[in-house]
């Protein structure tokens, strides 16, 4: 059988197959300003836009350099394409599964709170906080923890712009304050924020609120159209 018949029987096509990553670019991702425009890795793609949005995990150790900072992971949202860079916004970060569980311990006391806030600048989040107690404490002592937690989040949240509160929730102050007050009620192991999450930016907000208003109007004029049909 010849070359070209065993071609034809095997279904092999005579075009070339196009390279996909030939026609690729890498671009380098980098953090925000706030976070010292520091390079996180590279993407490729094909398309810029197709970035737009994408989420990058990477771990405070890799920002900061600093070792004892491995545990923590941090997310960046691609928000800005150029011809070789990638901008970011915080999207969140949070806990390795595997150091959150290194802090659990028996006849210990574990709080959390769930806390939704607004920056001063209207960026609002979702702020987890966790304690862990030297020994089992009341629920009565639950309950002042959350409340110092709360009031101390919420507070710093509505003094501060994101880019001052990502910081402070990240690097550790926030869970300083919180630990500084709550140590009044019971000694404390360890105090932290553990986990954050962006919401919605203000840009957002606005975008939404223009959108709803476009539909109300929208609605109502199709409804004055159907009064005046009939």
């Amino acid at each position: 059988m010849s070359y070209l018949s065993l071609q034809w029987c095997c279904g092999v096509s005579k075009g070339r197959v196009k390279d996909k990553w030939r026609s690729k670019r890498w671009y380098t991702v980098v953090t925000p300003e706030y976070f010292g425009k520091v390079k996180i890795g590279s993407v490729p793609t094909d398309d810029p836009q197709k970035l737009m949005g994408r989420v990058i995990e990477s771990s405070l150790y890799d920002v900061t350099d600093d070792f004892a900072h491995q545990y923590l992971k941090i997310f960046f949202k691609i928000t800005d394409v150029d011809a070789k860079q990638a901008s970011t916004i915080f999207k969140g970060h949070e806990y390795s599964r595997d150091y959150l569980r290194s802090l659990v311990r028996r006849r210990t006391t574990r709080i959390d709170d769930i806390a939704t806030v607004t920056t001063k600048d209207g960026y609002r989040l979702r702020v987890t906080a966790c304690a862990f107690t030297l020994n089992r404490i009341k629920t009565s002592q639950e309950k002042e923890i959350r409340s110092v937690m709360e009031r101390t989040i919420g507070g710093k949240a509505g003094s501060l712009t994101f880019d001052q509160f990502v910081q402070e929730a990240v690097l550790g102050k926030i869970a300083s304050d919180i630990y500084n007050e709550a140590k009044k009620i019971t000694p404390l192991r360890h105090v932290g924020i553990r986990k954050t999450w962006l919401i919605s930016r203000p840009d957002e907000e606005a975008e939404g609120k223009t959108e709803a208003v476009k539909v109300t109007v929208e609605a109502a004029s199709q409804e004055n159209e159907l009064q005046q049909s009939s």
